[in-house]
């Protein structure tokens, strides 16, 4: 069994939207929010602290679209 690669490190509205076209893509994808549970836990982190992950095998399609993605947001 495979594990999940860490690609992107960023806020959570970046995140959730990459995340929902990963998976319209076919590309599950983790995202592991450290913020909510500092938050929860009453403990402060820097905002942009949100993690997105996908499997080892997916990680050059999903790197294809993000790149993608952030450069269209650019322009």
């Amino acid at each position: 069994m495979k594990g999940h690669v860490r690609i992107l490190t960023d806020s959570s509205i970046v995140i959730n939207r990459i995340s929902q076209i990963l998976n319209e893509n076919e590309i599950p994808s983790l995202v592991k929010d450290d913020v909510e549970s500092a938050r929860l836990a009453g403990f402060g982190t820097p905002l942009n602290e949100i993690q997105l992950y996908v499997d080892e095998e997916d990680v050059d399609q999903a790197k294809r679209i993000i790149k993608s993605i952030l450069e269209s947001n650019q322009k």
